[in-house]
């Protein structure tokens, strides 16, 4: 039981029902990062929640589950890979707790995808990089062929 005493209803709009954000890149931090049983109970998932730092979006989150304790080693492989590059986007090689992740910027590619089992579309991470400094992007756009250019 909990103690609600002062909270109004009345007083407090209600939360939104969130829709995906847009397929794109996003500059992001690891908020926060938790094991968690698998659906099925075989395993575990390491979760972890994603926080967009800038734009229109800034603020949503984006989670990632990744299969680290599960019977199937392509799934664990799958998840080792993932974590290797979200290590690398940040710059830490040899992390002893998912904490050191946190608070981190970095670029996630997010993706949209139709969930199986009520339809609806919901965010994937397809990607990690590191964050690119604008300097890195003009550049970049600088090498692009001119039809690539902005």
């Amino acid at each position: 039981m909990a103690d609600l005493s002062g909270f109004h209803a009345r007083e407090v709009e209600p939360m939104n029902d969130f829709e995906p954000i847009p397929a794109g890149t996003y500059l992001a931090v690891i908020t926060a990062s938790e094991m968690k049983p698998t659906k099925s109970g075989t395993g575990k998932h390491l979760e972890l929640a994603f926080q967009v730092l800038e734009g229109e979006y800034k603020g949503r989150k984006v989670w990632a589950r990744l299969n680290l304790e599960n019977p199937s080693s392509v799934a664990v492989g799958m998840a080792r890979s993932e974590l290797s590059e979200i290590c690398k986007a940040v710059g830490v090689m040899i992390p002893n707790d998912s904490q050191e992740l946190h608070d981190l910027p970095l670029e996630i590619e997010v993706a949209l995808k139709r969930r199986s089992d009520t339809g609806k579309m919901t965010n994937e991470i397809k990607g990690y990089s590191k964050k690119s400094s604008p300097a890195q992007a003009q550049q970049a756009e600088d090498d692009a062929p001119p039809w690539k250019r902005r």
